[in-house]
Formats: C-alpha cells, structure tokens, sequence
C-alpha cells in the first residue's frame, strides 16, 4: 500500500481545523487579579461589554473594559470569595432582573434577590437593566398630574406623569420625606412605585418599608436596597435595576413611579468602580462619562405615546448637596438633565418651614400643564406672591415703618407660609389643598392669628369633609371652582372661621 503525502497532509489539516480543547478561551477565562470588587480576567475574547460573566463558584460580574490582553468586570456580589486562577465563564446575556407582578410588595437588591425572607422572586419574566430611553415619536407630552398630596409641591413645582423631577438638598432636610409621602400619595392613583435605596443605612431602609407598610402602601410599592455595606457594583446598578422593573409595567399601560435615594451615592460608587478599573479620573476624579451615568439612566423616564400604551415612568431623583452648593459637579449635571428642581435649605428647615422648599430655585418645567384647572387658577400667583413676601420680611427687619398695604402683605404672606406647612406621611387630597389654598389667597384667613392658622386649615377640611362634601365633589367634577359653587364655598369659609374665632364648633344649619 503506498502512502501518498496529500492525503496525510489532508487529513491532518481537517484534525487541526476541528480540534477543540475543553478549555475554549472564547468562552471560558482565568481569574488574573481580583480586588475591592473588580476581576481582571484573562482569555473570554468573544466577551461583550456589558456581558454577565458567572465565576465557578456561582457568583456573577459583568463586563466593564475590553483591554487588549485581558478584560476588567465588575463583580456581583461578594469579591472575598473569588480567588486567582478561578474559572470563568461568559453566558452570552445582559444584566436582568425579574419584573411583573412578582416583584410588586417586595424588598429586593439590584439582581432581584428577595431581602424580605417571604421566599423566592416568583417571575418568570425578566428585562435587561439598560435599554436605550424611548425616542420623541413614542412619547407624548406630559399633562396628566401625579400628585404629591403635598400643597407647597402641587401648587407650586407641579410633577406630571413622565416627568423627572429633581429632590436637591443638604443632609437631614427632608429629602426622603417628600419622596415617601408621593408614595403613600397614589394609594388610589392605580400607580406602582418603586423605592431604589442608594447606600443607605439597613437600619434607614427599614424605617422606610416600616413607614410604607403602616399606611398601606407596600402594596403598589417595591423596595431595591443597595445598603451602604454592599459592593460598589450593588449601587452602581441599583437605579438601572428598579427602572427597568417599573419600564415593564410602564409598557403593559401602567402609571410607575421610581425614586433614586440617592444619586449622589451612584455618581461616588461609579466613581471608584472607574478608579479601580484604571479609568482617566476627570473633574474631582470622577470618570468623564458621568454625566452620560445619569442621563441615560433618567432619559428613560417618559409618558408614552397612546399607540404604545399610554404609560408612563415619573422619576424623582435625589442628590444631596455639600453646604447647599448646587453648583458642585454632580448637582450641576442632574440638574442640567431633569425637567425642575425642588431645593430644599437647612434654614427653612430648622425653622419649622416643612418642605423646607426655597421657592426662589425650585421650579417645574412642566408647570400649569401638570396641574388641574383648580389648582392652576388658585395657586397661580402663589409663588410670586411668596417671593416678595420674602424680600418684604428681610426689608422689615430693618425695623423700617410700614405703609398699611405692605403689612397687610406681610400678614397674609405669613399666614400663607404657615398654610403651606405640612407634617411628616400626611399628604392631602388635591381637592383639599386647591380649597386651603384658595382660602388663604382669598384673605379668609387673615383674622386668624400666625400660630392658629393650621387649627383653622384643619376646622376648613372637617366641615366641607363632614358638612358639605357635595362641594368637594363639584370642585372635582368641574376640576375648577366658578359660579355657585364658589359662591358657596366663600359662605362656608367665612361661616367655619367666624366659629373657629368665636371658639363654637361650626353649625352648618
């Protein structure tokens, strides 16, 4: 038998083209280095940015730099147990988490891990975190109301359903407050809310779901918790996490709305997963594409087009400021993205004034279209009003002497600050806030001394809930307040204060 040289070349060659070790650096990579929650990880030359990676020991990391030599991820959990020469290997997916109805009533952590000990995540669906924000033709504008319950808020920085409003403000000065009370706002508002805690103390988010759980809102409610002791990684995609779970139900026609608490926390997670991945430090070492951290994150907040559905997704982020500088890196950028700004100051704080909102920078850009006609037309010089009043009250303390009209301005301005006031979880009906405001614009309660002014407000409410409850419910039909039901309104507010001052209890005969 003669051995012919092409054959054996040919056979070979056809050994060589199919020959597979088990260890296939495409898919499968070794651990180079690993610290302080990032893996450098060698082989995975298929690996896409983005990509979950799962180690062999179960634990996941996604994929942040493609180098030449080796790949730089983020690991997903505790970095303590991955060691060098682990395996690793890519799953060919994007970062998900579960969505619908399962997550609804639940405390996750940013991979949808149950956190509440009520067992396991029962959902079969799930959604990437990051998908890119809707384009113009597949929005619609914004003018349907999501009401606060909170009258400074409603009256003056309006929020609509797809609006991204920013919270700003130092540390301790209510921030979180107004954030909850939105929430426990829409118990029949048919909205799902989702609470994203952004570094945060376990023992803060607690009170949290604690707080939610009294008023009965933990049932339209989903808690993702990326406490202060979790990886970087955790709050890094902790708001990608809850947007996505509340993208889901903004696409089956629902109303959501996403609070990031806060976004400050992010931005400084971002800033030293970057740091650690040998990323250019920029501006006070925070990587260059920081900004594009929050604007694709806060993009995605829209009220969609009919065609689609009609949902939408409010996001009301939150950043805290150092000594009230709004002017700082972060600040500047998440203002430069939002639709407005609530800015919350210590001094309007400490001195009672709660929301301790400055009137003067907080603003909507939505404005009078995120509000019902009553609310527009009542509240509708309210802010000017409160901006002179301030300019007065600072003229007045120079003790200069006062002409009648301009004290006349200054009481009514100081009965209106004391209207605006509002406690801690006690949001109000929108009807009930458009009749306290009109109230206090209309001069009703002027006679009543600065300090009664709330025992007033709350004299007001009780008789028209108790006594006269077909005027709340024209006010809400007609969503305006014109003709005979004005009429009747004015007679039942000089009625209730005259009895309120005279210290009888109303009679409404």
């Amino acid at each position: 038998m003669k051995i012919r040289a092409e054959e054996i070349a040919s056979v070979i060659r056809r050994e060589i083209e199919t020959y597979r070790t088990s260890l296939d650096v495409a898919d499968t990579g070794t651990v180079l280095e690993v610290g302080d929650g990032i893996a450098r990880i060698h082989g995975l030359t298929n690996a896409m940015a983005g990509e979950m990676l799962e180690f062999e020991n179960g634990i996941s990391a996604q994929v942040m730099n493609l180098e030449e030599n080796s790949i730089g991820a983020v690991i997903l959990g505790d970095y303590l147990e991955i060691r060098e020469g682990m395996k690793v290997r890519s799953t060919g997916k994007l970062l998900s988490v579960p969505v619908g109805d399962a997550v609804i009533g639940r405390v996750v952590d940013p991979l949808g891990q149950p956190m509440d000990g009520l067992g396991p995540v029962q959902s079969d669906e799930s959604r990437p975190l990051e998908v890119i924000a809707p384009g113009i033709a597949d929005r619609q504008p914004v003018k349907q109301p999501l009401q606060t319950g909170i009258k400074a808020i409603d009256a003056m920085t309006p929020i609509g359903r797809g609006q991204r409003e920013l919270i700003i403000g130092d540390r301790k000065t209510g921030k979180t407050t107004i954030a909850i009370d939105t929430i426990i706002n829409q118990k029949n508002e048919d909205v799902f809310c989702f609470y994203v805690a952004i570094g945060q103390k376990e023992s803060t988010v607690a009170g949290v779901l604690d707080t939610l759980k009294q008023h009965g809102a933990m049932d339209y409610t989903t808690i993702v918790s990326a406490s202060s002791s979790d990886p970087a990684p955790l709050q890094y995609i902790a708001p990608y996490a809850g947007c996505a779970m509340a993208e889901y139900m903004m696409h089956q026609g629902k109303d959501t709305l996403v609070i990031y608490d806060d976004l400050t926390k992010q931005a400084q997670s971002y800033r030293q997963l970057s740091l650690l991945l040998r990323r250019p430090p920029g501006r006070e070492a925070y990587p260059g594409d920081v900004f594009y951290l929050h604007s694709r994150l806060l993009e995605r907040a829209v009220k969609l087009s009919d065609d689609l559905g009609g949902g939408s997704l409010t996001a009301l982020p939150i950043i805290e400021t150092q000594e009230g500088e709004v002017s700082a890196y972060i600040p500047t950028n998440v203002i430069s993205i939002t639709d407005g700004q609530i800015y919350l100051i210590p001094d309007l704080f400490n001195a009672g004034i709660r929301p301790a909102m400055d009137v003067g920078i907080s603003v909507s850009r939505v404005g009078g279209n995120a509000q019902i006609k009553a609310m527009k037309k009542v509240a509708g010089t309210l802010r000017l009003d409160l901006a002179a009043f301030r300019e007065l009250e600072a003229f007045a303390q120079l003790g200069t002497e006062l002409d009648k009209a301009t004290q006349a301005q200054l009481d009514r301005g100081a009965r209106m600050v004391e209207l605006l006031k509002q406690g801690q979880y006690a949001p109000f009906d929108v009807i009930d806030e458009v009749i306290s405001i009109y109230a206090g614009t209309q001069g009703f309660f002027d006679p009543v001394p600065v300090n009664r002014v709330r025992d007033a407000e709350q004299a007001v409410r009780s008789a028209i809930r108790d006594s006269h409850s077909e005027l709340g419910d024209a006010i809400r039909k007609a969503q305006i307040i014109e003709g005979d039901t004005e009429e009747k309104l004015k007679k039942v507010l000089a009625d209730v204060i005259e009895s309120f001052l005279s210290g009888n209890s109303y009679d409404p005969r």
